[in-house]
């Protein structure tokens, strides 16, 4: 079912795709209220650099907090009655999961449960909360499907994500509460993370320093531009999942419930060889990379494939950018920010 939003909550507001899904909601007309600890795991200053434009409209709100803070984020509902309430907090990274586990209970599970109770009593008509790639594990029939099983989990990163996508559908099933759950596939583009692999690699080839190419380079991602991303948040927010009458108990279907809950993929559904994306940031950049070839780390999967059937027969919409213009786009943004000339 389809509905009208103009209040949401952004938690995560002044990460990478807290921040552009916020500058689209804002040049659309709706009040947008972000939330955001501003935590260094990665460069703080990117992240106020962020949170410098969108404080710049008048229809933005923001908190500086952390989700795992129950007292202060009940302060903040009740201040304001929110529409959609939009979870992209959380403690990122599936290597740092390994080394700083409690950072990713402390976020990931206390946060997401206080961000429950906070919807369950005031009324939110749909929480829309950012699930993984990562979900799927050992997994290794391709394309990833919602419909499949996703019980192997092979990080703490990965295992937090799947909590929340059964702390969300109990909370369905026992308050009616509408929840999609967002599987993103590797998200990259303008104003992205620096640990992520566009941004090391870009870094590194323009200083002349080697990059870490995992798994003998035998790795494929299903890379995933950021305005594709940001446009499928947005078309399901105004979706509220409704009970699947085909849904059976005796055969059930992890991707939809009896309950108002439902799982989405979205990805670009054209897994790339990384060898081949490292090529396309060595022709924008005019430069060679010198590539230092390492095993898989632990916590990685090999490839990543999003199935987005569901995605396309419901919202009516299929990432598309190519990694030839998103990295192009990446590289653009990277030269004026960083002040960097090619």
């Amino acid at each position: 079912m389809n509905f009208q939003f103009n209040r949401v909550l952004v938690t995560g507001a002044a990460g990478f795709i807290g921040f552009h899904l916020s500058m689209r909601l804002l040049k659309d007309g709706c009040h947008v209220t972000g939330i955001d600890n501003l935590n260094s795991y990665y460069d703080v200053k990117l992240k106020e650099a962020r949170l410098e434009r969108l404080t710049s409209f008048e229809n933005f709100s923001f908190y500086k907090m952390d989700i795992s803070d129950k007292k202060s984020l009940e302060e903040i509902f009740n201040n304001t009655k929110y529409d959609v309430v939009v979870n992209l907090a959380a403690q990122a990274g599936v290597r740092y999961s390994i080394e700083n586990p409690h950072a990713y209970v402390d976020s990931n599970i206390v946060g997401f449960v206080n961000l429950l109770e906070a919807c369950r009593h005031n009324d939110v008509k749909h929480l829309v909360f950012a699930s993984s790639s990562s979900v799927y594990g050992a997994n290794t029939k391709m394309p990833f499907s919602v419909h499949n099983n996703v019980d192997h989990p092979v990080s703490l990163y990965a295992a937090t994500k799947k909590a929340n996508e059964l702390m969300a559908h109990a909370y369905s099933h026992l308050y009616g509460l509408h929840c999609t759950g967002l599987r993103f596939f590797t998200v990259y583009g303008p104003w992205g993370r620096p640990d992520m692999a566009l941004f090391l690699f870009t870094k590194a080839i323009l200083e002349e320093k080697p990059i870490k190419v995992f798994n003998q380079g035998r790795m494929q991602r299903d890379f995933t531009y950021i305005d594709d991303i940001t446009e499928g948040v947005v078309r399901i927010m105004g979706r509220l999942p409704e009970p699947d009458p085909t849904w059976n108990g005796d055969n059930p279907d992890p991707g939809t419930s009896y309950a108002r809950y439902k799982i989405y993929n979205i990805g670009n559904n054209n897994p790339v060889e990384l060898m081949e994306f490292i090529g396309v940031i060595e022709k924008v950049l005019g430069k060679k990379a010198k590539k230092e070839f390492l095993e898989l780390q632990p916590g990685d999967v090999p490839a990543t494939y999003a199935d987005i059937d569901d995605l396309i027969k419901d919202v009516g919409f299929k990432p598309e950018t190519t990694i030839e213009t998103g990295i192009k786009q990446f590289i653009l943004w990277y030269n004026e920010y960083y002040g960097v000339s090619i």
